[in-house]
């Protein structure tokens, strides 16, 4: 019997997103138009077609609490009681140690329950329009994963974009005995140069959609002969849900490389399977506007605006009301501290501005007013001379690590829930209306025991108040 499981791969900053998407709260997260997040959106799909419980999700730590809230929300729709999986990497490495890591969690699994297993590997920013093609593309690579190969599913393309993979095919005559539509892959080039592309891929070539499709087995096998360090690393490890999945100290240790770089572009089991249904990579703004409603002037007006004659644009509000007149072929987005207006296709315009904020270290390019956590998430209310003021959201069981501050005391008020405080050698217990301070330099830290969510008003005071005036001295999602 053939179990089906599924990873979904959201683990990635969504740079090209900017203002929307920050590296901390990427463009996974996000509502374009509609009631489910990208990542809603995947997962959803793929549970029409393989059983929601075996659908296990990559991330990286930094992001786990507003994954584990999304699924959350899931669960509820299929009416499941036990939670999801997540398997939480403790730094960004890219997709190549992040699918390792939940192909050996799946290969554990698998043993133990005797079954043979397929692996659907999947972005975690796509979507598509036809589910029931999409099920039978999946059926198709059903049959070729169990007879050893790596499926990938491409569309016909004759245009060039450095941001996708490439790959020229062949006819196989085995292949096609085992399924009418599949290709040899004959070449993969990830994210081509104009020039590569254009001396490289002629004839017929596809553009690589990022879904893949394997045996544990097979994965593991060809890892060993294209990628030994990754295969040494994981092979022998005990893959758990624990936060995070593997210990920094050996994490940061591995190459940051894609998936398709380091396995994909080497393998000699990699077939293709054409993919016919329109499907969508969600990686730029241009993408946002060709997938979304527009109105008869070719305007796609998102969230709080007012549009007077402008064309083939988008405006995308989150917060203020966002006002236009006579825009053509323009991008505007807005969000509480910072707003991007450009002309479509633009997207090296972005990309440079990114770069830009980088090297000025901005703090624009990393978060939003409301930053997530593996605890939960806080949103700062109010920043001025000498001063900040937090909204502090800790999710039942979760606690903040035991740190302190060398530049700044804080005052915390509760204001829903129960707080167990940790204050020097001291534990207090704060209800609602209860508050407490926290000298400079004091050791302390913040538990959730209850069952429902604790808000806590924080204030800060000093000189410096920086998210890097934190020292950790012990923290149970492997932060120190």
């Amino acid at each position: 019997m053939t179990i089906l499981y599924s990873v979904i791969l959201a683990g990635g900053a969504g740079k090209r997103l900017w203002p929307l998407s920050r590296e901390m709260f990427p463009k996974q997260m996000l509502k374009f138009d509609g009631e489910y997040t990208l990542f809603q959106r995947t997962f959803l799909n793929i549970a029409t077609i393989i059983d929601d419980k075996n659908i296990i999700t990559t991330t990286n730590v930094k992001y786990i609490s507003a994954i584990k809230e999304q699924l959350n929300a899931l669960k509820e729709k299929f009416s499941r009681k036990t939670d999801y999986k997540v398997l939480s990497e403790p730094i960004f490495k890219n997709t190549a140690p992040a699918l390792s890591m939940a192909v050996k969690y799946i290969s554990d699994k698998s043993k133990l329950m005797q079954n043979d297993t397929v692996v659907i590997a999947l972005p975690s920013d796509q979507i598509i329009a036809d589910r029931v093609e999409y099920a039978s593309l999946i059926e198709k690579g059903i049959k070729l994963a169990q007879e050893g190969y790596i499926v990938a599913f491409g569309s016909d393309t004759d245009k060039t974009d450095e941001n996708f993979g490439y790959i020229k095919t062949r006819k196989y005559s085995k292949l096609s005995e085992i399924e009418d539509s599949a290709l040899k892959v004959s070449e993969f080039i990830e994210k081509p140069s104009k020039q590569e592309f254009k001396d490289n891929l002629k004839g017929k070539i596809f553009v690589n959609s990022g879904i893949y499709m394997f045996t544990p087995q097979t994965y593991m096998n060809e890892l060993k002969k294209c990628v030994p360090e990754l295969y040494n690393f994981f092979v022998n490890k005990k893959i758990d849900t624990s936060i995070p999945s593997v210990s920094l100290n050996e994490y940061e240790q591995l190459s940051d490389v894609s998936v398709d770089y380091a396995l994909m572009e080497k393998t000699k089991k990699l077939v293709l399977i054409p993919f016919p249904t329109k499907w969508t990579d969600i990686g730029s703004w241009d993408a946002i506007y060709e997938v979304s409603q527009k109105n008869k002037n070719g305007n796609c007006l998102l969230g709080k605006t007012a549009d007077i004659d402008s064309s083939n644009s988008l405006v995308y509000s989150t917060s203020k009301l966002t006002a236009t007149v006579g825009l053509k072929d323009t991008i505007v987005v807005e969000t509480e501290d910072a707003v991007l207006v450009t002309k479509r296709n633009s997207e090296n315009g972005i990309k440079n501005i990114y770069k830009k904020l980088n090297g000025k270290n901005s703090k624009t390019k990393e978060i939003h007013k409301t930053v997530y956590r593996p605890w939960g998430y806080y949103t700062v209310l109010e920043n001025g001379n000498g001063f900040l003021t937090k909204c502090i959201t800790v999710n039942p069981n979760a606690k903040l690590s035991v740190q302190k501050h060398h530049y700044r005391s804080e005052h915390w008020i509760v204001l829903e829930g129960v707080a167990t405080v940790q204050k020097g050698a001291e534990n207090i217990v704060l209800n609602a209306g209860e508050s407490v301070d926290i000298a400079v330099e004091e050791i302390h830290s913040l538990q959730n025991n209850g069952d429902i969510q604790l808000k806590i008003l924080e204030v800060q005071q000093g000189d410096i108040l920086d998210e890097n005036d934190i020292v950790r001295l012990e923290d149970i999602y492997g932060r120190v």
